[in-house]
């Protein structure tokens, strides 16, 4: 490497496609590239040294969007000597070598196994002037292990378990991520701990089935015994987990979620179908009556639960029938909002195979009255909420018209989304997009956690992680208006680091990784994290 190359840091941008769990893997793709020596490419236009695509393969058209965006790049890169193009993630497990064939132009290709092998990757294409596929069959290491560029100052990504033991047959994530693997659960409460130290509010554990958490380590309980641990830990205001599966959610569960005061009454539970024979067929082991019960238990506990759910419409074999029957859950369950899917058949799952595959027209028209079902329930729950007092934790980039509004967005304790007015006192909180924080300091600020700021006054003015108190005026089916004056205002460290420019870093076990450019600054201590 040349001294010129070293004294000018090779700059990436990575682009991600998915679920959270992908959106995690991106923060740790990014801190991995940071550690070796890459700078974020700024947002001026030109062109980044290294692009990575962190994919998904759940969807039908996620193959079209990627290669899609590869053709863009292509004369992109032509113009661009040395430019690398890396694609990781589910679509790079499942197409492997078929993506240097189908787009030559690609430098690397990563599975959903070997994150932590993209630096090396990266540093061997470059080498060999080749593309280099790397694709491992089972987990090299616990991807919590390895350093993370945390997108948000005040909320943070936990993985708890990667994989998953389930057997459903529309889906072909067991076949991408692998059998279900637990960590310890004081490796999960070291890496909340480290997070909260560095003034992050709230977290989200994540799994592809957290309530199965501990079936490695044979505690069926883990879980619920995860989450009241969580409620000790101080400073952590909010927790929150993604996503359960109803055959194994306990009552141990909803207990813990109601007893644990930071634990918010918010569940995604994902319903797929309300037909007891399409739930057969597509082999979710519950059946309707299950599911509602479950909901009626967790109501019962929290009243104020909101409840968030996942439904597939036009499975193969689907009858008009089976299609009121999860219209009727839908109106039972009274969810306060849903992501709706058209059944999208991937290769190498059963339901790919099955006979009575629906027309599009049929799934479409189905698909367009779900939607409609779906909007008059959760337009009818969040009218409820006028006039009541929320609490909003301030977010970056939920609201896209706020500048033009003149409000400010976040998330309420239940997962609402709020648009509010910042009053008198204005707000600083125009940081640019998530993950155009800058450059990492030491952790928090002295003397700001807990202050109540004054609306009005300069001291007061509302930063992305503070938290605010808010009258609900107006409500929508997909969000909340609150336009009087805040009721109050408590800044927070997360808003200090947000207003610094600051980001939390979780150092990880990096092992022989090649070093790109300027070293990075050594990172700041943590309570155990990197020992994971």
């Amino acid at each position: 490497m040349t001294t010129a190359a070293a004294s000018s840091p090779r700059t990436y941008q990575v682009r991600t496609y998915g679920c959270q769990m992908n959106v995690h893997d991106s923060e740790r793709i990014s801190g991995l590239l940071e550690q070796a020596g890459y700078v974020r490419a700024a947002d001026s236009g030109d062109d980044p040294d290294v692009v990575v695509f962190n994919t998904c393969a759940v969807r039908e058209n996620a193959d079209n969007r990627l290669y899609g965006n590869l053709g863009h790049l292509r004369p992109v890169k032509d113009r661009h000597p040395g430019m690398q193009i890396a694609v990781g993630g589910c679509l790079a497990q499942k197409d492997r070598g078929d993506i240097v064939r189908k787009a030559p132009w690609v430098d690397v290709v990563f599975g959903t196994h070997n994150i932590g092998a993209l630096p090396v990757l990266l540093e061997r294409a470059r080498h060999n002037a080749a593309a280099e596929v790397e694709i491992l069959e089972s987990l090299d290491i616990f991807p919590s292990t390895l350093p993370t560029r945390r997108e948000s100052t005040y909320a943070g990504w936990v993985s708890i378990s990667v994989g998953c033991n389930n057997t459903c047959t529309f889906c072909i994530v067991p076949a991408l991520r692998g059998k279900e693997k637990d960590r310890r659960p004081g490796d999960v409460l070291s890496e909340v701990r480290a997070l909260v130290d560095e003034g992050v509010l709230e977290v989200t554990l994540l799994g592809q089935n957290v309530n199965s958490y501990g079936v490695e380590f044979g505690d069926r309980y883990a879980f619920g015994k995860l989450l009241r641990a969580c409620g000790d830990i101080d400073g952590l205001e909010r927790v929150r987990f993604t996503s359960p599966h109803p055959k194994d959610f306990t009552d141990d569960v909803i207990a813990a979620m109601a007893e644990t005061p930071n634990v918010c009454h918010s569940l995604h539970m994902p319903l797929q179908s309300g037909s007891d024979d399409v739930l057969r067929a597509m082999r979710r082991s519950y059946r309707s009556d299950r599911y509602l019960g479950i909901i009626e238990k967790v109501r019962a506990a929290m009243p104020d639960a909101a409840i968030t759910t996942d439904i597939i419409v036009g499975f193969p074999g689907e009858t008009e029938a089976d299609f009121q029957r999860t219209l009727d859950v839908v109106r039972a369950a009274r969810f306060s909002s849903a992501f709706t899917f058209q059944y999208s058949k991937r290769p190498g799952t059963p339901a790919a195979t099955m006979a009575d595959q629906l027309p599009k027209q049929v799934v479409q028209e189905r698909y367009e009255r779900l939607i409609a079902c779906v909007e008059e329930i959760t337009w009818a729950e969040n009218k409820r909420l006028l006039g009541e007092t929320v609490e909003v934790l301030v977010a970056v980039g939920e609201g896209r018209k706020d500048e033009r509004t003149g409000r400010m967005s976040g998330r309420a304790r239940d997962g609402r989304l709020v648009h509010f007015a910042t009053g008198a006192a204005g707000a600083i909180g125009q940081l640019g997009a998530p993950g155009a924080i800058g450059q990492p300091g030491a952790p928090g600020a002295a003397g700001a956690a807990g202050q109540l700021g004054a609306v009005g006054s300069a001291a007061g003015r509302i930063r992305p992680g503070d938290i605010v108190h808010t009258t609900v005026t107006y409500a929508a089916p997909h969000h909340l208006n609150a336009d009087g004056e805040p009721l109050s205002h408590r800044r927070t460290r997360a808003g200090d680091a947000a207003e610094a420019g600051r980001s939390p870093r979780t150092p990880g076990v990096l092992l022989g990784l090649p070093t790109i450019g300027a070293p990075a600054a050594a990172p700041a201590p943590t309570t155990g994290c990197a020992a994971h």
